[in-house]
């Protein structure tokens, strides 16, 4: 009886904030350039503020002329500034907490400012939206009768003489959660946010095995490494068996749809599934439809928004259009302002718009992982949709996989090189590399084109990795666990040639 009231009461408390939803999807224009006035007035007094004057600005396009785009090299400096202690440069106050971005698994690493403000009034609030959203879409809902379970990453110090750390965004966020948050989370703070993974994996199991877990978060690639766990461990067939209450996956961070049917497979039954963008730079999107994998524009979290369409990107170079300029189907680089001290910052991600009213997007890639050296312009959205359809027609499944290009030699046109680790093999290895290429060509006009005849592109090569490949290559590279993901499309063969030398 106490847990169908704590159920009923904060499945309550949720759906009042849908209404507050509604309004800025009525009103998206005037409420982004109320975040903007907002972020500019708070940031007056800081270094940035003074610099750029922003008490004196006063439209949206005022703002665009006079603050350079910045990319993380030309922040780095001050973002280091603020690590050894310096208070007031991008954003007012004291920042203790920084998130390591693993968007790539690049040897330099980004760490990102994440103020009070930035936790509360961004993370936070989008945790609390997705529950919204949640009891919205399905108000007969028993979520909160029982627990959460949260695979996250982990934090370490970053400067002990200020007292401040840094950590996957994730990490950061059970860091900070409140207490009556924690209480419907599982396992406790001191294993979930432990440093070493494996052990982490094994400790989160068997503590969860023992709660009636209704809901799992974390990012796809790396549920699956806890599920099969717990299932090892318990000795049941399907998650199911272990937790029947179980009604709901939040997921993020890497395509789910490589996942979908194994995910399916492992719980032993259909449950509902909803995606979030929450990266390291800001939460910023939710699923909020049930028929549709659309996401939401969160615009009412203290994050400006502007866009450059991908056909006239040039870096920090570019023009940038506001949210009221942006068009269906057609590819923007996303560029942000928070009040985490990020001005015109470009986070690397691509999106395209399937609605305008309100404004909902897909993810489509990344400025920067795509192919693109025979002018096929392979982003991630393609790749990700063909292997789908791929896999679905030769009953294959993936479990990870990344491409680069085989380089022309001569009179030897070029290639696009798949590796892949299946969970279940297609039973012909060439004819599944043969409808990938025919899948890749009706998607992309670009591809089909230097495709046409072989002559820029030989059909594509699709080679099997051994299990485990790409665990071991993350775990060489200290990058288990958390928000760290492989790589899917790079122009240069750096990272296959590396997964290559580990595939014996």
């Amino acid at each position: 009886m106490k847990l169908d009231l704590v159920n009923s009461f904060l499945s309550w408390r949720m759906k009042k904030r849908y209404h507050q939803l509604e309004l800025f999807m009525k009103y998206p224009h005037e409420v982004q350039a109320e975040v903007l006035q907002n972020l500019l007035g708070t940031a007056a007094q800081t270094e940035w503020g003074k610099r750029y004057d922003f008490k004196s600005i006063g439209s949206n396009e005022e703002f665009r002329d006079r603050i350079p785009l910045h990319r993380y090299e030309d922040i780095e400096p001050e973002v280091q500034r603020i690590r050894d202690g310096a208070d007031n440069v991008m954003w007012p106050g004291d920042i203790r907490w920084f998130a390591k971005s693993s968007g790539t698994t690049n040897a330099k690493s980004k760490f990102l400012p994440v103020s009070n403000e930035h936790i509360e009034d961004c993370h936070f609030k989008g945790g609390k939206d997705l529950l919204s959203i949640y009891c919205n879409l399905y108000p007969e809902t028993t979520i909160f009768s029982g627990m959460n379970l949260r695979l996250g990453g982990s934090t370490f110090v970053d400067n002990e003489e200020i007292n401040s750390y840094y950590g996957d965004v994730s990490a950061i966020i059970i860091e900070n959660l409140p207490f009556w948050v924690e209480m419907r989370s599982t396992p406790s703070n001191k294993i979930s946010l432990m440093q070493e993974w494996e052990a982490k994996i094994e400790a989160m199991s068997t503590t969860s095995m023992r709660e009636d877990v209704t809901s799992l978060a974390g990012v796809p690639s790396w549920m699956m490494v806890l599920l099969e766990r717990v299932l090892d461990i318990s000795g049941k067939k399907h998650i199911i068996d272990v937790w029947p209450n179980l009604e709901l996956y939040m997921h993020g961070g890497v395509s789910f749809a490589p996942y979908r049917s194994q995910f399916k497979e492992l719980i032993g039954k259909d449950i509902n599934y909803l995606e979030t963008y929450n990266a390291s730079e800001g939460f910023f999107g939710i699923q909020d439809q049930k028929e549709s994998e659309d996401m939401l524009l969160m615009l009412d979290y203290g994050i400006y928004y502007e866009f450059i369409p991908m056909d006239q990107f040039d870096g920090t170079n570019s023009k940038t259009i506001g949210l009221e300029e942006v068009k269906l189907n057609t590819n923007y680089a996303v560029v942000i302002s928070t009040n985490a001290g990020l001005w015109r910052y470009l986070i690397g991600d691509t999106i395209r718009f399937s609605s305008i009213s309100p404004y909902r997007f897909r993810i489509s890639g990344r400025t920067k992982h795509f192919i693109n050296v025979f002018g096929e312009e392979l982003i991630i959205e393609n790749a990700e949709s063909a292997l789908t359809a791929t896999c679905n027609e030769m009953g294959a499944r993936i479990h990870e996989y990344t491409a680069a290009p085989i380089f022309m030699q001569r009179k030897e046109s070029g290639a696009h090189q798949w590796l892949i680790e299946f969970e279940q093999e297609p039973n012909s290895l060439e004819e599944f590399a043969q409808l990938l290429d025919q899948k890749l060509c009706g998607l992309n006009s670009d591809y089909e084109a230097k495709r046409h005849k072989g002559m820029a592109l030989k059909p594509l090569e699709v080679i099997s990795a051994r299990k485990g490949l790409f665990y071991d290559w993350l775990k060489q590279k200290g990058k288990l666990g958390g928000q760290n993901k492989v790589p899917r499309l790079s122009n240069s063969r750096e990272h296959i040639e590396e997964l290559l030398a580990l595939q014996t």
